[in-house]
């Protein structure tokens, strides 16, 4: 099985599904849709088995194009909405988007709230009982200096998976002892990492060796029982944003890091997220 646990869905059709940025000092705005069409025609030519459709931060708090979008292909599609940790029914929200509409789990942007520790105030203790309550699967956009709410969430619900996005951005001109607080989270059993966005991580061409002992070192700490796989965008946005096609997504983790061996290659790119979202 394989299963692209990171991919961005969206629709320009308002006021059904309205667009507008939700996180801090955004602007930009897209230009033309990219729809869960054409993500499932580039997973059919890439025989990927499922996709994780992630709200973006373009198309509001609303996240009725991903609930209508894996109302349509429930088969193949995964929903992550959206929920604004500054919102106080921040927790009634959760509940409609995964009792009533179908989504399994939310992302949430630290990173983007640099001035406070926005995911653990007091005001939003209650939604994350909510989210644990309900088994939601929650991902994290962030850097190094976010972990630190990350590792309060994942100590008070063990049971709640935890995902980070994008290997935690790891910088290359930092010390590696500035990636050290993404790789300690792995001493919760509870959170998991994408190795997604590797492209953007490097100063290099294909297969991008400089990032590869990042990799390395996520292996060695998580294992790959807790990395998962992730791309970007569907079809011809993959490259207009800068990412790898399809293609050479999987061809990265299959040809491009030689440090794994096939089982754990399977692994990162199905194994992991079929046992974490309960994929038959």
């Amino acid at each position: 099985m394989i299963v692209d646990t990171h991919v961005h869905i969206w629709e320009i059709d308002p006021p059904r599904y309205p667009i507008g940025p939700t996180a801090p000092g955004w602007t930009s705005e897209p230009d033309e849709p990219a729809t869960a069409d054409q993500l499932l025609a580039d997973m059919d030519a890439n025989r990927v088995d499922w996709s994780v459709v992630v709200q973006t931060s373009w198309s509001t708090w609303d996240n009725g194009y991903i609930a209508d979008s894996i109302a349509r292909f429930p088969d193949r599609l995964i929903g992550h909405g959206m929920i604004d940790p500054q919102d106080q029914h921040n927790a009634d929200l959760v509940g409609y988007w995964m009792q009533d509409r179908g989504l399994q789990g939310f992302r949430f942007h630290p990173m983007y709230y640099p001035q406070q520790q926005i995911l653990v105030t007091k005001q939003n203790r209650p939604l994350w009982e909510q989210l644990a309550a309900l088994g939601a699967i929650v991902q994290f956009h962030l850097r190094s200096g976010d972990a630190v709410q990350v590792a309060e969430i994942a100590s008070r619900h063990r049971q709640m998976g935890l995902l980070l996005d994008h290997m935690g951005y790891p910088d290359l001109e930092a010390k590696p002892i500035d990636f050290e607080p993404i790789l300690e989270l792995a001493r919760f059993d509870n959170v998991y990492v994408k190795i997604s966005d590797v492209k953007g991580r490097s100063w290099q061409e294909f297969p991008f060796t400089d990032v590869h002992p990042y990799i390395q070192l996520l292996v060695d700490r998580f294992g790959t029982e807790r990395l998962l796989w992730g791309t970007g965008y569907p079809g011809h946005h993959r490259t207009k944003h800068n990412w790898l096609t399809l293609a050479d997504e999987l061809r990265l983790i299959r040809q491009g890091l030689p440090f794994l061996n096939q089982r754990q290659q399977d692994q990162i790119l199905g194994g992991t997220a079929k046992q974490l979202w309960r994929l038959a």
